[in-house]
């Protein structure tokens, strides 16, 4: 067994992840320290392996279904990726090309598309209330079609991101920190400011920065949340991030001055979101198909936006940063002042001299989903890493 793989599986041994099996990843709260470690353990293993050109093939077939209801590029090729390395083929779920429109209901569509299905992963991410709660259902469903014997398998259902939260896109970013700073040893105390930056669109959804406050204050960090006064996040996840911080010996401050978060701080993740309260009127809006009322909040939000047009990322506000160096990060695509747009949530010469770095935050994702897979569907994933690498694995290339 290779050295490197063997550090892995020692950090995996010992560790309270029995309940990952044949079980999903929603919300990363909603997990032990334990299973979220195991998660980045597992994560980097996998892309050693591939480094190697050995393959981390634990299925020979199977489907990985995608229902994506919001557009995405990142986050959809990630889990493709992730299911092909594994060794499932990806099905992507099209509602239109469905019998949905006639009337199927949740639990039918999540049986009929289990029947060799592995994975479910799912983006519901625009609508307050909706999408972690369709993810429930679904995740009923299928837990209901196997214990009746209709699904010779559960699949495991992998959030993608919902209203709530966005976990593989949070344990990717906290995954790049950890590997920025050389180690998770080396986190606490470091300060990430978890801003809202302005852009000239509207909509953008909670879960990015609800997921980030949920998630890195339980590394000891000093975690800043700002926004300007009417931008607030739902108050069930400032109440999560607030008790994490408290069990991680860290802290959670917020501010209305992104000026006082960036300073002195080693991180920075400026990104634009919608007030929590504009997401539930729109919701409403939407179930009552008043388009009118859709046009005028969407005026009215624009118009709001426009009056917070100074809080974006520029030089001057890196240079408040500790040594002026902080590592900026952002989910993408980012809003670019005179790229993608006028005026937004960073100007280019910022975007560009980290690119490369915001690359490989990216390019954690598809190992972060991976690993998600993996646990769930390895009772003993350490035992399962040494059969990869004692049976060669199957190289992807000749």
């Amino acid at each position: 067994m290779g050295i490197n793989i063997k550090k892995y599986v020692d950090e995996l041994k010992g560790k309270d992840i029995a309940a990952m099996f044949e079980n999903d990843f929603l919300l990363t709260w909603e997990k032990n320290d334990d299973e979220i470690n195991a998660v980045f353990t597992v994560a980097d293993a996998l892309r050693y392996l591939r480094e190697n050109n050995i393959s981390g093939r634990i299925f020979d077939s199977g489907l990985a279904v995608s229902l994506f209801r919001d557009n995405s590029t990142r986050t959809r090729f990630s889990f493709a990726s992730a299911a092909n390395y594994l060794g499932l083929t990806v099905q992507d779920l099209d509602e239109g090309k469905s019998q949905i429109a006639h009337g199927e209901t949740v639990r039918e569509t999540a049986n009929m598309i289990s029947f060799m299905a592995d994975v479910i992963g799912i983006r519901d991410d625009m609508f307050i209330g909706k999408g972690n709660t369709y993810m429930r259902e679904v995740a009923k469903s299928v837990q209901q079609g196997y214990d009746e014997g209709v699904l010779a398998q559960r699949p495991t259902l992998v959030n993608l991101q919902c209203d709530i939260d966005h976990p593989t896109q949070s344990m990717a970013d906290m995954l790049h920190i950890i590997h920025h700073f050389g180690g998770v040893e080396n986190l606490k105390g470091k300060k990430i400011a978890m801003s809202w930056a302005y852009s000239p669109s509207y909509g953008k959804p909670l879960s990015v920065p609800q997921g980030v406050i949920g998630l890195m204050t339980r590394f000891g960090m000093d975690v800043c949340l700002a926004h300007p006064k009417g931008y607030e996040l739902m108050s069930e996840t400032i109440t999560i991030a607030e008790n994490n911080a408290r069990a991680g010996e860290g802290s959670f401050t917020k501010t209305n001055d992104m000026k006082e978060a960036f300073e002195e701080a080693d991180i920075v993740y400026p990104k634009s979101w919608a007030p929590y309260e504009a997401m539930e009127k729109r919701t409403k809006l939407y179930e009552k198909d008043d388009s009118q009322g859709i046009k005028e909040l969407e005026k009215e939000l624009l118009k709001h936006n426009k009056e917070f047009v100074d809080w974006t990322c520029t030089e001057k506000m890196m240079n408040l940063t500790k040594d002026g160096v902080a590592l900026y990060m952002h989910c993408l695509p980012a809003d670019i002042t005179g790229v993608s747009c006028e005026k937004g949530e960073v100007d280019a010469p910022v975007f560009n001299r980290y690119r490369e770095l915001l690359y490989k935050e990216a390019g954690f994702k598809p190992y972060i989903i991976a690993a998600m897979m993996f646990l769930s569907k390895c009772k003993d994933p350490a035992d399962m890493l040494k059969k990869i690498v004692s049976g060669g694995g199957i190289p992807r290339s000749l």
